[in-house]
């Protein structure tokens, strides 16, 4: 399966200068970890947010295997970013959070450690760790194909980013997904990905 950025250009409305994001075309096929590395404000997170359809561009295209995203149901393609208690209802119990998008793999949820209690709780009870392993089982759906992890574990204290980037690559591994990593930390991405990209390489 292939997910391809094709021209992609956007801008945030009222936004003075250049496109947030301009002429940018990427390809991540199953089974590759590629990072990305660029400075701030380069566009990051808003080409993240484009690829999982959480942003439509203002010109060119995101396909998955040829195909516009689905829109409706469960996305193939999901987005992890650094602040995970901006990505969850602080309304809603993490039960009903976790549960949103679908079936939730037991294994999965054991092999992050998250404890029962914590579905009884509240987003604003749960530590930043915590909160980002509930986001990820979430994720990773039955029909996940390509995960986007924008800077995902640079908030957390150095033991939860080793656990939390053994299961990810245990879990791309086994299931064949794509990941995309974008981060600021040069050793990460060698450590993690099979390729890596730097901002000049996918956009003029």
């Amino acid at each position: 399966m292939i997910l391809e950025a094709k021209d992609l250009t956007f801008r945030y409305p009222r936004q003075r200068g250049g496109a947030a994001v301009e002429r940018v075309s990427l390809t991540l096929r199953s089974g590759e970890r590629v990072g990305l590395s660029a400075p701030s404000g380069r566009g990051k997170t808003t080409l993240c947010k484009l690829l999982a359809g959480w942003e439509r561009p203002e010109r060119g295209q995101v396909l998955l295997d040829g195909a516009p995203l689905p829109s409706q149901g469960f996305c193939p393609v999901q987005l992890l970013w650094q602040h995970p208690e901006e990505a969850v209802d602080p309304l809603l119990r993490l039960g009903t959070t976790l549960y949103e998008a679908g079936p939730v793999d037991p294994a999965a949820a054991e092999g992050l450690g998250i404890q029962p209690g914590w579905l009884e709780r509240y987003p604003m009870e749960l530590s930043g760790g915590e909160l980002q392993r509930i986001c990820v089982v979430r994720a990773l759906g039955p029909e996940l194909k390509f995960l986007l992890c924008d800077e995902a574990s640079a908030m957390l204290d150095l033991v939860t980013q080793a656990r939390l980037w053994r299961f990810l690559l245990a879990q791309a591994e086994e299931r064949n997904l794509g990941l995309l990593v974008v981060s600021h930390d040069r050793p990460l991405l060698e450590r993690v990905c099979t390729r890596i990209l730097s901002w000049k390489d996918i956009s003029p």
